[in-house]
Parts: C-alpha cells; structure tokens; sequence
C-alpha cells in the first residue's frame, strides 16, 4: 500500500548527464527510463528509484576502491622486484660470516 506524501519527491539529477557504460546516469545513477520516465512516477515509486540509485553508487564506489587496492597492490610487488638486493652470480653462494667477531 502507498504511504501519501505531502511533498513532491524532487529529481536526483546533479547535471552530469552522461551514460556508463552499462547505462547508468554518472551523475545520479540512473537508468534511461527512470530518467525519461521520472515525472510519471508516484512518490513511491521515486523513492525507490532514489534507493535503487543509491545502491548502484555504493556498488560503483565499492568496485573504484578495490581497483586502486589493486593497482597499488601492483605498484607494490614492482617496487619490491626492483629492490631485490641479490647480486648477479651470487644467488647459489652463501656468505659466511664464522670468523666475524665484535670488539
């Protein structure tokens, strides 16, 4: 059953009108037809489009922050390889160090 409102459920639009990849506003995440069809949609509907546009920008900003996890991650292991310390011709020979002593 559809609660009333007293209010108009104003649009999300944020004037960035551009489309993902998979469809999606990249301003206020929403889909072709709930855009289009905006105007014609009751205060329930709106709000669930508003929660639906939410999720979908957690999700994004999820999938954003694992890949910089990842490409530092990578940055990372390339650091460490090119900070390997090993000499070439040295790498089967130990160092011994038995006859070092401290004054």
């Amino acid at each position: 059953m559809e609660q009333l409102a007293f209010f108009d459920i104003p649009s999300p639009c944020v004037g960035i009108c551009q489309s993902d990849e998979r469809g999606y506003c990249k301003g206020c995440m929403r889909s072709r037809d709930e855009r289009f069809g905006w105007l014609n949609l009751s205060n329930a509907q709106k709000a669930d489009v508003i929660r639906l546009c939410n999720a979908r920008k957690r999700r994004r900003q999820l999938a954003i922050l694992k890949q910089r996890q990842l490409q530092q991650r990578e940055e990372v292991a390339a650091l460490n390889q090119q900070l390997h310390f090993e000499e070439a011709g040295r790498d089967s020979e130990t160092l011994d160090f038995s006859d070092f002593k401290l004054e």
